[in-house]
């Protein structure tokens, strides 16, 4: 029993909890920065560059024979380089990690902002001087002295 108690308190713990909700997230994350790069970004960059379409680009390793298409490549079985869906996948690689980046600093710029708020201590009063009757009473006393 000791086990499964222990199990259920690592699984309730705030910080596996927050990892999960992080990972389904982030998976829905990748989704949509996938189609961003897949429908949008490399269209146009591809009719930049002369009508490519990078997802079609390879080198055929297998023999001379010449291919419509990647799919018909693979479709005959022969070894090809697929370096434009390389390409695709290093730049989709590259705008989910620059996202994520720009998420969590956003993130850890809140997080500053609130634990500095939180540790601003209240500014320290100022040291009290005696006050005025204690000025007083003090010179009296000294001329008493005298």
């Amino acid at each position: 029993m000791g086990f499964i108690k222990e199990f259920k308190e690592f699984a309730m713990r705030g910080n596996v909890m927050d990892m999960a909700v992080g990972v389904i997230i982030g998976g829905a994350f990748g989704k949509i920065v996938s189609s961003l790069v897949d429908d949008v970004i490399m269209p146009l960059v591809g009719k930049a560059v002369g009508n490519v379409d990078f997802t079609s680009l390879f080198i055929n390793l297998s023999n001379d024979t010449k291919y419509d298409s990647l799919a018909a490549a693979k479709e005959a079985g022969a070894s090809v380089f697929a370096y434009g869906q390389f390409i695709q996948n290093t730049v989709d690689f590259i705008i989910v990690a620059f996202c994520i980046f720009l998420m969590l600093k956003g993130i850890n710029k809140l997080m500053n902002l609130k634990k500095k708020k939180e540790e601003a201590p209240a500014e320290p009063e100022a040291p009290k001087g005696p006050t005025q009757e204690e000025l007083l009473a003090e010179i009296r006393d000294l001329l008493k002295q005298k």
